[in-house]
């Protein structure tokens, strides 16, 4: 039998639907049958699986009404394992239909009884209210799972709704357990998420799921093209979030799932053809097979013919690497050391020589220009120089003069200077120095 799991909120927003469908395709997605129940009748669970609200048949509120059975309004989704009781607009109107129906709060509980064998899970999307569809969910469900998003005003609603819990179990359903609490719309970046976080965890303890919803934008778009985050990125956050989710949910309710197919199930086992004696221990080894091979062929022997005629054969080619001979290594040592020396490369054409400079008149009148034209690098000090190049041409001496009366003499300009020496008197005419 079936685990049958409501997602329940009375506050709007919270992500039930989303984690209801994202939840029921990653069961679907883990070769889990799963029926996802939709009890909305904003029906967004049934347009998020793809599923056109104009073209369906019978939907839940038929089923409440009694218009039609539960296998009759089951659909199947493009997913493999993975169903839906579509929701409708009429289903408003069901709650007051219903007022005169003896133990209307027994009325889905009584429509899943025998549909939720077929199933491992059936994960029911409660409208946002604690109305009579919310009480028929928790009165039919084994466990409710309870979403809970990262702010303030979703920690209010948490109090209504476990007192909702506390009433069902004390009249209705004294099997109901709160499957867990989950964390929606996780902003690791915001303080208030952590907050809210840590008191979720301090009130509920172990009930808290590690997996956490985070916000993915993945999410948000996979509804406009009315797939689950799954099929619409399945390498999203979003994705790898909800089959956390599906697996921790699934490792805490292995007593609900179905055999897989192949294993025996309860009973008599299945007789075999053929009783293999079981290996030593310690060995692995692949048991006989049951059917039956054909006989060998005859092999007849080497060298002779169909009729038993000697035939000449040659030697079967070697199978493995190893079946080659290979040569000894003394026997490749000698043979590489007679090996005659490989012939020296010839060396390197020599390079022609220079040609001869030129020997016309015009090539000795450059070589003589060259000869007589100074060096640009050489250096030839003043006094080496000729006086014709040391001396200064005229009109530059007389500049020179110029500049010179522009400027006052040094002893003009500093006073406080003492007077240069005076040079020796000249002798008289006629008279000659001595020390010449």
């Amino acid at each position: 039998m079936g685990k049958v799991i409501a997602v329940a909120n009375q506050k709007g927003g919270v992500g039930k639907t989303t984690s209801s469908v994202n939840l029921a395709a990653s069961l679907a997605a883990s070769e889990k049958p799963t029926l996802l129940l939709d009890t909305d009748p904003q029906a967004n669970g049934t347009s998020g699986l793809g599923i056109d609200l104009r073209t369906v048949g019978n939907t839940i509120y038929e089923v409440l009404t009694g218009s039609a059975t539960m296998e009759e309004a089951v659909r199947q989704t493009e997913m493999p394992f993975l169903d839906v009781v579509p929701s409708h607009i009429n289903l408003v109107g069901s709650e007051i239909e219903m007022i005169d129906v003896v133990e209307r709060e027994q009325v889905l509980k009584r429509a899943l009884t025998r549909i939720r064998r077929t199933y491992d899970f059936v994960v029911i999307d409660c409208p946002p209210s604690l109305g009579l569809l919310t009480l028929n969910a928790l009165t039919a469900a084994d466990s409710v799972l309870i979403p809970v998003q990262a702010e303030y005003f979703a920690l209010e609603g948490l109090g209504q709704l476990l007192n909702t819990v506390k009433i069902v179990r004390q009249h209705l359903n004294a099997d109901l357990e709160i499957e867990g609490v989950l964390l929606t719309m996780f902003d690791p970046r915001l303080r208030l998420a952590a907050q809210v976080a840590s008191e979720v965890r301090r009130y509920f303890g172990d009930k808290v799921f590690k997996a956490v919803i985070q916000r993915n934008v993945r999410v948000a778009e996979a509804p406009s093209f009315g797939k689950p985050v799954l099929l619409y990125d399945a390498i999203s956050i979003g994705s790898r979030n909800y089959m956390a989710l599906a697996a921790e949910i699934i490792e805490n309710n292995q007593r609900y799932l179905h055999p897989p197919k192949g294993e025996a199930s309860d009973g008599p086992a299945p007789l075999s053809v053929t009783t293999a004696a079981a290996p030593p221990p310690g060995l692995h080894r692949k048991a006989p097979s049951a059917r039956l091979t054909p006989p060998p062929a005859p092999v007849r022997p080497r060298g002779t013919l169909g009729d038993g005629s000697p035939a000449d054969v040659p030697p079967p080619a070697p199978r493995f690497e190893e079946d080659v001979p290979r040569p000894e290594a003394a026997r490749v040592r000698e043979e590489e050391m007679q090996r005659p020396p490989a012939p020296a490369s010839p060396p390197p054409p020599a390079a022609p020589p220079a040609p001869p400079p030129p020997t016309s008149d015009a090539g000795r009148i450059r070589l003589a220009s060259r000869a007589t034209t100074p060096d640009a690098n050489s250096f030839t000090p003043e006094a080496a120089r000729p006086p014709s190049e040391t001396a200064r041409p005229p009109q530059e001496s007389a500049s020179f003069q110029q500049e010179g009366e522009r400027f006052p003499k040094e002893t003009e300009r500093f006073p406080h200077r003492l007077p240069a020496a005076e040079p020796p008197p000249s002798p008289p005419n006629g008279a000659s120095d001595s020390r010449l």
